[in-house]
């Protein structure tokens, strides 16, 4: 190889990766309504740029303190969170969800519905399919339980979900049924606790983090810096 290959190799490099899209880091669990409101001011925000920002999504678990030893939730068990706190959390939803054009957003937080099934698969498409493919799997799981009320947990729910995005039914089934993929998600909820994320949604830009379902312009500022 003489040096003009070399340098069209590291030519080539530099300019695939000044090619690569820019990616905002976002911690979230489905079932969180700020991280359903958090993703609309984020698409509002990306329709704002001129260059594509791509989501890198992060899975984490609000309902860790009430996991039981098998994985399942102890709904009964008391993590400190009252009627008045959920009245002011559904009054913030309300807020939140007129100032960002949520309009088709049900007003009742799921309480009842665990996300881990629903994380399990993202996981599994993310790293299996393409990004668009994840993404509207993803909108899609958003939209079945904060338009639709369906329970993001059932496995029925997810087939139809992955169905209409062209992900294979048994590739959903497959996944729920991974024992070493659900020790894997469980992990990723250790690493996002390790790195200081303590609620969601959490949005993370070159080391820089805004916290909570924040404004496009906020957005706007984590990662143009202006």
């Amino acid at each position: 190889m003489n040096d003009s290959d070399t340098d069209d190799s590291a030519n080539s490099d530099t300019d695939a990766e000044t090619d690569a899209p820019a990616e905002i880091t976002i911690y979230a669990d489905y079932v969180c309504p700020f991280c359903y409101l958090g993703r609309q001011s984020l698409s509002q925000y990306q329709a704002e740029r001129d260059e594509p920002l791509r989501i890198d999504w992060r899975p984490f678990d609000l309902r860790s303190s009430k996991r039981r030893p098998d994985g399942t939730i102890d709904y009964e068990a008391d993590d400190g969170k009252g009627d008045e706190y959920y009245e002011q959390a559904k009054e913030n939803v309300r807020r939140l969800r007129d100032q960002y054009g949520a309009e088709e957003m049900e007003l009742d937080i799921a309480t009842d519905v665990d996300s881990l099934p629903a994380q399990l698969v993202s996981v599994a498409v993310r790293e299996t399919y393409d990004y668009e493919t994840w993404l509207a799997f993803d909108e899609a799981v958003f939209a079945a339980l904060w338009h639709e009320g369906r329970d993001i947990g059932e496995e029925e729910v997810l087939l139809d979900l992955a169905d209409e995005v062209g992900v294979e039914t048994q590739f959903v089934r497959d996944a729920l049924a991974d024992e070493e993929r659900r020790s894997r998600i469980h992990e990723r909820f250790r690493d996002a606790q390790q790195a200081g994320i303590t609620g969601v949604p959490a949005f993370v830009y070159d080391d820089h983090a805004a916290r909570g379902a924040v404004p496009p312009e906020q957005l706007r500022r984590l990662v143009e810096g202006a």
